[in-house]
């Protein structure tokens, strides 16, 4: 009876999810990428992106408000598609990426919000200041082996920034009134994740 509740017990621990310890993914730069959106002479929506992030996310699937993330933008990389805007992102009177070369956040809490969806809390580091910021993730729920046999998933995490509470404070004021770039910047990242094992395995570039 002990050794048929012992390999019952086995079981469903290797079964369930649930009784998993918790897991390793990291974010795989091939595949990832930030995107931001911030208004334009007060009338139009200018988009760009970064396209480096790394990143670890340690996944508790029996508890996911256990969960971590540290995520880290690559700032060299902003693409607006326009280099000679790119350039001026790139120089002092923005990002600064000489001496601030990347953007980071890491997770200091999560909590449920609803049906596939969580908010995590943590701090975000850009142009060297420290801010409290909130992530709207969605996507963490399924799990796909790619060609090659790694396993896989996918999440997007949104958010809302002011650029002026991170000392990005660069701007010009129009004849007409208002300013020439706008305050409030909205943010997404799209992210796979690769999960870690004992025996690395390469993101390739499909």
């Amino acid at each position: 009876m002990i050794r048929m509740m012992t390999a019952l017990a086995t079981l469903l621990f290797v079964a369930n999810p649930c009784f998993a310890e918790p897991t390793t993914w990291e974010i795989d730069p091939v595949h990832s990428g930030a995107h931001f959106s911030i208004r334009h002479l007060m009338i139009a929506t200018v988009r760009g992106e970064f396209r480096k992030v790394t990143g670890v996310v340690t996944l508790d699937e029996k508890d996911i408000t256990k969960s971590s993330v540290e995520a880290v933008i690559d700032a060299t990389t902003i693409d607006t598609h326009e280099e000679r805007r790119d350039n001026h992102l790139k120089s002092p009177d923005f990002f600064d990426v000489a001496k601030f070369p990347t953007i980071t956040f890491k997770s200091k809490s999560v909590a449920k919000a609803g049906e596939g969806k969580l908010k995590v809390f943590g701090d975000l580091t850009l142009h060297g200041v420290t801010k409290e910021a909130t992530l709207d993730v969605e996507g963490l729920n399924s799990q796909i082996k790619d060609q090659r046999g790694s396993l896989k998933m996918g999440a997007t995490a949104t958010t809302k920034i002011n650029r002026s509470d991170f000392g990005l404070t660069w701007n010009r004021a129009l004849e007409a009134g208002g300013v020439t770039v706008g305050d409030e910047v909205a943010i997404t990242i799209d992210v796979e994740l690769i999960k870690k094992t004992a025996q690395a395995t390469g993101s390739g570039t499909n």
